[in-house]
């Protein structure tokens, strides 16, 4: 038997709470892992408190990240004791997550657990952290240089934001961090931040044309906050887009692409293919600065899931959320 938050719906009522399973209820898969941490995404703050329709079957077992080790595997790639971790794939949406002692996938959404990290250390990066050194990624790959201007990065104090600072800073960019959150400065300045900026100056319907103020971007936010990046971005800059705080519209127009050429990229971290995967993993063992992880995880014990998933959603919860599922 295992502990896991499990989530229920009958009709429209949908219910969540910490139930004991049977290993003999997981769903198929070649791999069973026993969970040593997993931890609250956004995403996984919809699911539990049911204010979008990220889970698609019931019962589900959210957590769309784990850390932990193999314990049984009839897949040749994985043998009992691997220090593994997930991040997607549909888990915590279609198929049973890692907000449970167990899970039970397929081999291929596994990859081995950098030796840079605990599994403790790899939540406090999760998908959130996993996504950030995607979107760093994606710009360097596009010859974006530290020597071209300041980067910015919106909703800074979230788990994405978080960590692109960091991973940003640690490279060198100029960083200007944009936040709701005024007391947060000198968080975001210990991570990398050279500027702080209120999220309002970027908040509200604006130009479709603007002042050129970056020479690239990630946006964690989307609707007219991402509208007024892609408006202030320099000529040829770039935006990785990876978020929707704000909303998943995008009330802009063509004009900074085709009259400032500016190139806005798609950040999808729940089906990446697993050259990138091993790529932003890569970037984040090596760039990623250990003590910064004490700074953006907090860690909780699964029976506070719920709640902290509600203050996630109300914006009340900086950096990065550990779960210790065994706790």
């Amino acid at each position: 038997m295992f502990n896991a938050l499990v989530i229920t719906k009958n009709d429209s009522t949908q219910a969540t709470g910490i139930t004991q399973l049977d290993e003999a209820q997981l769903p198929d898969g070649a791999v069973t892992v026993r969970i040593d941490y997993s931890t609250l995404n956004y995403k996984d703050g919809l699911a539990i408190t049911g204010k979008s329709p990220v889970v698609r079957k019931f019962p589900m077992i959210p957590g769309i990240d784990f850390a932990g080790v193999v314990e049984t595997s009839t897949s040749d790639q994985w043998q009992a004791g691997d220090r593994v971790v997930l991040n997607g794939w549909g888990v915590g949406e279609t198929h049973w997550g890692g907000l449970a002692q167990k899970a039970r996938v397929n081999p291929d959404w596994l990859l081995s657990l950098p030796q840079e990290f605990t599994s403790k250390q790899a939540m406090a990066i999760g998908t959130a952290g996993y996504t950030a050194s995607l979107c760093v990624d994606a710009l360097v790959k596009q010859g974006v240089t530290a020597d071209q201007g300041d980067v910015l990065v919106t909703g800074a104090s979230g788990g994405v934001g978080s960590v692109a600072v960091a991973l940003l800073g640690r490279a060198g960019f100029k960083v200007v961090a944009s936040t709701g959150k005024a007391g947060e400065g000198d968080y975001l300045r210990a991570l990398g931040a050279k500027q702080i900026i209120d999220r309002t100056e970027l908040s509200q319907p604006g130009k479709p044309l603007q002042k050129e103020r970056w020479a690239a971007a990630i946006d964690c936010v989307g609707s007219h906050t991402l509208a007024n990046v892609c408006a202030q971005t320099r000529y040829g800059g770039y935006v990785a887009a990876c978020g929707l705080a704000q909303g998943m519209d995008f009330p802009t127009s063509v004009a900074p692409f085709i009259l400032r050429g500016v190139s806005l990229l798609g950040i999808d971290s729940v089906m990446a293919p697993r050259p990138l995967r091993k790529s932003a993993w890569t970037r984040l063992a090596r760039d990623l600065d250990i003590a910064a992880l004490d700074a953006i995880g907090t860690l909780s014990p699964l029976a506070d899931a719920q709640r902290i998933a509600g203050e996630m959603l109300a914006g009340q919860v900086r950096g990065r959320v550990v779960i210790d599922v065994n706790a």
